[in-house]
């Protein structure tokens, strides 16, 4: 196992009704809270009517329209109404694309001294930060519980990713009550998202850390054997609870300490998700399989343990047992309803030309051991595209 440092100071209230214990959490010279919101969800599923119950006593300011797959420039009219109106406290009040905005705002508010957008593309340091803290409504990112945010630019099709310490939020309240109106394709989302982030620090090489490899798994077991449960209708909430708690646990860092990364099935889809206008989880059904096939040499080991570990599959063959969870992977994705093909997700494989340029042009190398080249970019694409 590497040297690691661990750090997370996210206090977490979890259950039916913790949205009652909001007002009781936020400290007294939080007088003035700005509220950021996307769409009219918030509305439907009732979470604004409590969260603002729960605010009765503070000035509120209130911010919405933050898309999914957050946009720079909606989120710079957010830092000047901040600006503006000085708020001691950020409250997010959506899924994770609400939040990792409320975390750019939080430092961009500010960031004055360069434009704020170089925060992602340079990766420049914040040194300040408004206090954040977050009321869950879909669970997908794990962003209520870490210190990163993916923030996208229309304008000039990016979509980056930063972190910082200061944007942790102070705590975060997770309320399976509020996922009540999400549609099917939000839940399979959040399970496809949540499973995804667990592979990307568990599927690499093996670092000798069992205690971190068999909370992936359990992770990644419990959102297959719950899965048909959190997609039920009328809503299981203790299955959709159950959903939350694993998307939280799937980034809080934990599972990822000590061992070598990889985030190549994330860095090819934000690249989908810029150029296409895909689902981020959508990419990612479609690129992780494609990713395993890929390096399958290179990930033998760890393969072998999830084909057994999560799949129960085993067998004397090991590239054999590997494929097998492959395509039990695969299988599992296509049956909750997500394309696991280019052509299934109606995309065109002529926008792999363009991704390959792109990181080319940023001279971006992936993968855990740092072998994975634009040129490799283009054939796990190309082995995506299906019929």
């Amino acid at each position: 196992m590497k040297n690691f440092e661990y750090f997370n100071p996210v206090k977490i209230s979890f259950g039916r009704g913790s949205v009652n214990s909001l007002g009781g959490f936020l400290k007294s010279e939080y007088s003035k809270v700005m509220l950021i919101t996307g769409g009219g969800s918030v509305h439907k599923n009732g979470s604004y009517e409590k969260v603002m119950k729960n605010l009765a006593k503070r000035e509120v300011v209130e911010f919405s329209g933050v898309e999914a797959n957050p946009d720079f420039d909606t989120l710079m009219k957010a830092v000047e109404l901040a600006r503006k109106e000085k708020p001691d406290l950020l409250l997010a009040l959506g899924g994770g694309s609400v939040i990792d905005g409320t975390k750019f705002i939080a430092g961009a508010v500010f960031f004055e001294e360069d434009d704020p957008w170089n925060i992602l593309r340079k990766g420049l340091r914040i040194k300040s930060a408004l206090p954040i803290v977050t009321v869950l409504t879909l669970p997908a990112t794990g962003s209520e519980v870490n210190d990163g945010a993916v923030i996208s630019r229309r304008k000039t099709e990016e979509k980056m990713v930063f972190k910082s310490p200061l944007v942790f939020p102070e705590f975060s309240i997770i309320d399976p009550d509020f996922t009540v109106t999400l549609p099917r394709r939000q839940l399979v989302n959040g399970i496809i998202d949540s499973f995804v982030h667990v592979c990307e620090q568990y599927l690499t090489v093996n670092t000798d850390a069992p205690l971190q490899y068999a909370l992936s798994e359990s992770i990644l077991k419990t959102l297959v054997e719950r899965s048909e449960n959190i997609l039920r209708e009328p809503p299981d909430l203790d299955a959709r609870g159950m959903l939350m708690w694993c998307s939280s646990n799937a980034l809080n860092r934990y599972i990822g300490t000590g061992v070598v990364q990889d985030w190549t099935t994330h860095m090819i889809g934000h690249e989908l998700t810029a150029l296409a206008g895909m689902d981020h989880a959508a990419t990612l059904a479609v690129l992780l399989p494609g990713v395993l096939k890929y390096k399958i040499n290179e990930k033998l080991e760890m393969l072998v343990r999830y084909a057994g570990n999560v799949w129960g599959i085993s067998g004397s063959d090991p590239l054999e047992t590997v494929m097998q969870g492959i395509e039990a992977t695969e299988k599992f994705f296509s049956e909750l309803g997500a394309g696991v093909t280019l052509s299934e997700v109606a995309v065109d494989c002529s926008i792999i030309d363009r991704i390959v340029e792109r990181f080319e042009k940023r001279r971006i190398i992936l993968g855990e051991n740092s072998d994975i080249y634009p040129e490799d970019v283009r054939k796990i694409l190309e082995s995506r595209c299906g019929k």
